[in-house]
């Protein structure tokens, strides 16, 4: 009898939700169900699951005050939905492997030390990913954890693109600009390599990931060569509610003005800034986009996001010396052909052309035939990324992952 195929559970931990999905891995990746906890912390917490058979597609509420009680719901159902023994192996983003981490690799107790002693680099996302990690152990104690960083496709920036301009001595604890958003970009170069040939991925890409947290990463040779996030994801572009960059005498200013303490300017950049800074109705580009003819602070939240990406193309195309395709990924990049459109506009100094029925129809080419930069919408998959990195570190077999 054929043994059973492995199955991969990802899971990716964020500061209010638990997203997750499940894989079988044979010859090839399958996706079978996937989902998340959402709203945690809140009253109207809730669980969410989209399978391929109606019985694993649901949405029901869950009591969730907290990440520990949250990730307990979710081991609860997948271990009422697989068995106790049916899973092979968790794979966990980690936000940020800080210096030492390159690579995916298997969770150890050596591992989660270095973690701990890296959380002041996020401490927004870190105790919480540390905290899943040990909640799989004590209730799957011989299951095997995978941890993959999402620092870890920017580990070898050029060292003039992640050095910081302060006093050398903080290089050596640490402090560097790392990038984020790198299993979304290992994904998404992978997949250019699959569309267009090794050649478009081997030459110079820039790659934007806009959705609720957004970043650029511009590419060539197939490495990353610079990153819109820095030291933190708060750096960079305008987000849903981070800020991205600011002046750094804000602080001092604001501890003067208004008393404003450390940990609340950290608040402030990170969950009140942003698309719902601007507007201070939404973070929400849908919402905003449906708002903006009739309120002017949707509309300049729009246009600040729209101006700001298109900045950091220019700025990333000097870097690469010039420009061979650009990718939008992510909730917005994926879904927003206005925000496409404005951010690509003025840009044809570039070579880009883009061809506004296939950007309106979200094609996966919306540049014109005749433009010089290849321009594509391409929906990432981290998920599938971490499931990948599971079966190459545990040498289970399969071929790490498939055409979605």
């Amino acid at each position: 009898m054929k043994a059973p195929d492995p199955r991969i559970l990802t899971v990716n931990g964020g500061s209010s939700s638990i997203k997750f999905a499940l894989f079988e891995a044979g010859d090839s990746l399958q996706r079978i169900l996937g989902g998340g906890i959402e709203r945690i912390g809140r009253p109207e917490a809730v669980l969410r699951v989209k399978g391929v058979s109606q019985e694993d597609t649901f949405s029901r509420p869950v009591t969730a005050p907290d990440h520990a009680a949250a990730v307990g719901a979710l081991m609860d159902w997948i271990e009422k939905r697989t068995g106790h023994d049916a899973l092979t192996a968790v794979g966990h983003r980690v936000v940020d492997g800080g210096p030492k981490y390159s690579a995916p690799a298997l969770i150890t107790k050596e591992m989660v030390d270095e973690l701990r002693h890296l959380m002041p680099f996020d401490p927004d996302h870190l105790p919480e990913e540390i905290l899943l990690t040990a909640a799989f152990h004590r209730r799957f104690p011989g299951l095997p954890q995978v941890a993959c960083f999402d620092t870890a496709f920017h580990h070898d920036l050029p060292r003039v693109a992640r050095l910081l301009p302060i006093p050398r001595r903080y290089e050596a604890q640490g402090v560097r600009r790392y990038g984020f958003h790198g299993l979304s970009y290992a994904f998404l170069m992978e997949e250019l390599g699959r569309l267009d040939g090794a050649k478009a991925a081997q030459g110079r890409v820039i790659l934007a990931h806009l959705g609720s947290g957004a970043s650029l990463a511009a590419v060539c040779d197939g490495r990353s060569v610079d990153t819109s996030m820095g030291f933190t994801p708060a750096a960079g572009v305008p987000m849903s509610t981070r800020s991205g960059d600011l002046d750094p005498g804000l602080v001092w200013y604001l501890a003067r003005t208004e008393k404003m303490s450390p940990k609340q300017f950290n608040e402030m950049v990170n969950s009140q800034s942003g698309l719902l800074g601007i507007s201070e109705t939404s973070s929400d580009m849908r919402e905003l986009l449906d708002r903006e003819t009739h309120d002017v602070r949707a509309a300049e939240a729009v246009a600040l996001f729209c101006y700001q990406v298109k900045k950091w193309i220019g700025a990333f195309a000097a870097a690469l010396g010039g420009l061979d395709t650009l990718v939008f990924a992510g909730g917005i990049g994926e879904q927003a052909p206005t925000v496409r459109a404005r951010i690509c506009d003025g840009l044809g100094f570039l070579g880009i052309d883009l061809e506004e029925k296939r950007n309106a129809a979200n094609e996966g080419v919306i540049s014109t035939p005749v433009s010089r930069v290849a321009v594509r919408v391409i929906r990432t998959d981290e998920e599938r990324m971490i499931a990948g990195a599971v079966c190459r570190v545990l040498d289970l077999g399969c071929e790490g992952r498939n055409e979605p």
